[in-house]
């Protein structure tokens, strides 16, 4: 009989400990399935919060008419799209994120129970993000009419300041547009997500990745030269640099600034490939990212196997690696905080309807990707990208920038290329941390970098 008892309250235990747990870390992810269906019982007993941004301007918000019908309202239309998203044909972006507690009420509670009795719906609490809506402005109207995305990160705590992809959607129009968007090539989606779900080769820009393996692997690395012609060739392959552009002897600093292909190829050449693989994966590829928001998981592929002709593709960002803007973002973030990554986040705080504070988010360290000196020699370098390499339409900003370009080839058409721009503020109370991706959009330093201007100048 006693064993039986001990069985009966261990189990019970066990039940008590789990409703604690579910409470604790549980509850909110459960309510906010999309196919929980208590999110209607919701619905129908709280009027949808606010969504608003850093300073307070609404991005989100239900109007309800004298009839009672209820409509929600984007005021920024296109612009906010895919961070903030849609609540009607599911939900996406801070809609979905934020969907339990914009349907969740704090009101005072002599308010709640007095609607409860009159059968009147309370009003849910509003989100407050993270977004800067002067940069998200600016972000918006320099990627124009481009496909592509923009995001910027504050690097000292993970804030998600802005982030635009094109094509874009007036969420306002979700309900009369919906079937027609759905029926676009996924290719052309308004509703893909460019910033977090789109992937893309890195291009040059992860010439910052090889350039990390090199410093670990050899002491010496400073001390690299390479003559170029403006080709290298290996057995039958043959890379060559930007229109075949003979850079003439570099110094690793040099052929960073440059982005000389040929340098960066040799350079692969020698590289331990599985040692490359597991920078690679410190650095999150073909890792979980720390990102609340749907996206598609970054990919790497070398080992000790792969043909010269891939060690020399994979080193210059072509071959069969593929990166999302965000990511790039993230480790331009890590290297600006001084090698550790703080994860990104978009919902600051909640409040009720009323500007009465509920719960705040604080800024959470994932990890440290790389050593203070290692981030500290990178930064160092990707100055010199813009002091005398590819990257020298920023030199005119009056705040010192880090960064890398990069022009991507994805076709086998040689002329079409997406253009990308990487880096970060240097030495500023707040630095910023951005990446700009424009599909098609040929060089990094003609397209992506004053994109990427424009939004250092919206932030200073």
């Amino acid at each position: 009989m006693a064993v039986v008892t001990y069985i009966f309250s261990g189990l019970f235990a066990m039940l008590a400990v789990y409703f604690v747990y579910f409470e604790g870390f549980l509850r909110e992810d459960v309510i906010n399935n999309p196919y929980n269906s208590r999110q209607e019982l919701f619905a129908e007993q709280v009027i949808r919060g606010k969504i608003l941004a850093a300073d307070g301007e609404t991005l989100a918000e239900t109007l309800v008419a004298a009839d009672g019908t209820e409509t929600r309202s984007y005021p920024y239309g296109n612009m906010f799209a895919h961070a903030v998203g849609y609540s009607s044909h599911g939900k996406a972006g801070l809609e979905l994120l934020g969907n339990f507690h914009v349907l969740t009420s704090n009101a005072y509670l002599p308010e709640r129970v007095m609607k409860d009795i009159r059968e009147e719906k309370n009003t849910g609490d509003n989100l407050v993000t993270t977004l800067d809506v002067d940069l998200q402005r600016a972000a918006y109207a320099a990627l124009g009419n481009h496909k592509g995305a923009v995001v910027a990160i504050e690097p000292s705590t993970g804030k998600i300041l802005c982030m635009v992809s094109k094509p874009d959607f007036d969420p306002n129009q979700v309900d009369a547009q919906w079937e027609d968007w759905n029926a676009l090539d996924p290719a052309d989606s308004v509703l893909y997500n460019r910033a977090t779900q789109g992937l893309y080769p890195p291009g040059s820009v992860f010439k910052i990745i090889t350039l990390l393996e090199y410093m670990r692997e050899d002491p010496d690395a400073e001390d690299f030269s390479f003559d170029c012609d403006g080709t290298l060739t290996r057995g039958d392959y043959t890379i060559g640099c930007y229109r075949k552009t003979a850079h003439g002897m570099q110094s690793l600093q040099k052929a960073f600034a440059n982005s000389c292909n040929t340098a960066f190829a040799q350079i692969g050449l020698g590289l331990d490939a599985d040692n490359f693989s597991q920078t690679c994966d410190q650095l999150l590829f073909d890792q979980k990212l720390p990102l609340s928001l749907p996206y598609s998981r970054s990919s790497f592929v070398l080992d000790s196997g792969s043909s010269d002709s891939e060690r020399m593709m994979t080193s210059i960002g072509q071959g069969e690696t593929m990166v999302s803007p965000m990511h790039m973002a993230m480790i331009a973030s890590a290297i600006s905080n001084r090698g550790v990554l703080m994860e990104p986040y978009l919902i600051d705080h909640l409040e009720t309807y009323t500007g009465n504070t509920v719960r705040t988010f604080r800024p959470k360290a994932y990890g440290k990707l790389m050593t203070d000196v290692e981030a500290k020699t990178l930064t160092e370098y990707m100055e010199q990208v813009i002091a005398e390499g590819t990257a020298t339409s920023l030199r005119s900003l009056n705040i010192t920038v880090a960064g890398k370009t990069g022009s991507a080839e994805f076709s086998s058409d040689k002329s079409k290329s997406h253009a990308w721009f990487t880096g970060f503020s240097v030495g500023e109370e707040k630095d910023l941390a951005v990446c700009v991706l424009v599909e098609e959009g040929g060089s990094g330093n003609g397209q992506a970098a004053p994109i990427a201007g424009k939004v250092f100048e919206a932030y200073y």
